[in-house]
C-alpha cells in the first residue's frame, strides 16, 4: 500500500502515530487485528520500520549496528542477514554515514527481512534516489511481497512509484483521509481531459482545472465524459500524479506575486 499526499500533510506523523512513536490524543491503532498499545512488545517483533532518513549512530559499521538491532528480535537470524548484505552488495565494514540513500533503504530492508517482519512500515524510502537506485528498490518490495506473506506499507511524494508497484493507496490530504482501497479503483474514479479550444463553459464542470498557453486541463468526475466528448474534448485516464495535483488544487490554490 502506497501512502500518498502533499508534503506536510500528515504521513510521517501516522507512521508514528501506528509505532506508538509519538503520543496521539484521540484513536486507536490496530495492528494485526490487536490493540497496539496495548500488545507493542509483539508486534513490533513481527513489523519491520524505517524512518526517511538513518542518522542514528553514523559512525558505526553495518556489522556493529546489526549486532545491537538482533537483541531486540527473537527470531533474527544473522546467517539470513549475511544473505541478504551479500544480496544488495551491502558492505557490513562499511560505516552508516559512507552509504548512498539507496544502500541506507536497503539496509533497512535487509534488517527487516532478517527477523522475519510480516509488515514493512517505510517512510519515503525512494525519496532522494536516482531512477535506477529507485527502480531497483521498488524491484525488492514486488518481490518481498511476491508470495502473499508479507505486506509493505510506505509513504511517498513520488506517485509514478506507485505507479509501478503498488497495489493499494491511502491518499491523505491535512490529515483526513481522502480515500483507501484499490489504486485501479481511485484511478478510475477520475479522468483527464484536455480542451485546446479552451471552452470557458465547461470549466464549472471541472473538480480542478488550469489554462495554459494552448489548452485547458483538468480532472473530471466520470459521469461528466459524454459531455467533453461532445465538446470535442480530449478525454483520457489520469495517472496517479494528476490526480493527486487536482484534487489538491480542488481543495486549496496559491498565488503568487512575482
Amino acid at each position: 500500500m502506497g501512502f500518498i499526499g502533499r508534503n506536510g500533510a500528515g504521513k510521517t506523523t501516522t507512521l508514528k502515530a501506528i509505532m506508538n512513536l509519538i503520543h496521539y490524543e484521540s484513536g486507536t491503532v490496530k495492528a494485526f487485528d490487536v490493540d497496539m498499545t496495548e500488545n507493542e512488545l509483539e508486534n513490533k517483533q513481527r513489523i519491520g520500520f524505517a524512518l526517511s532518513e538513518l542518522n542514528y549512530y553514523p559512525n558505526k559499521t553495518i556489522r556493529q549496528l546489526m549486532n545491537v538491532t538482533k537483541c531486540f528480535y527473537r527470531n533474527f537470524d544473522e546467517a539470513k542477514f549475511a544473505e541478504m548484505c551479500r544480496l544488495f552488495k551491502l558492505d557490513p565494514n562499511k560505516k552508516l554515514e559512507e552509504l548512498s540513500s539507496g544502500m541506507k533503504v536497503k539496509y533497512s530492508v535487509a534488517i527487516a527481512l532478517s527477523h522475519k517482519a510480516e509488515l514493512l512500515i517505510l517512510d519515503e524510502p525512494t525519496s532522494g534516489l536516482d531512477p535506477v537506485s529507485r527502480d531497483e528498490i521498488l524491484d525488492i518490495f514486488r518481490e518481498i511481497v511476491r508470495d502473499g506473506t508479507r505486506a509493505i506499507l510506505f509513504s511517498t511524494h513520488i506517485t509514478s512509484d506507485l505507479d509501478k508497484c503498488a497495489s493499494n493507496i491511502t491518499y491523505i490530504h491535512e490529515g483526513q483521509i481522502l480515500f483507501t482501497g484499490s489504486k485501479n479503483d481511485f484511478v478510475h474514479g477520475y479522468l483527464f481531459v484536455k480542451d485546446t479550444s479552451k471552452n470557458k463553459e465547461l470549466e464549472k464542470e471541472y473538480i480542478a482545472c488550469k489554462e495554459l498557453d494552448s489548452h485547458i486541463e483538468g480532472l473530471i468526475d466520470p459521469s461528466k465524459k459524454e459531455l467533453f466528448l461532445n465538446a470535442g474534448v480530449n478525454v483520457q485516464e489520469p495517472d496517479l500524479e494528476q490526480i493527486m495535483v487536482y484534487l489538491e488544487r480542488s481543495k486549496r490554490h496559491e498565488s503568487f506575486t512575482l
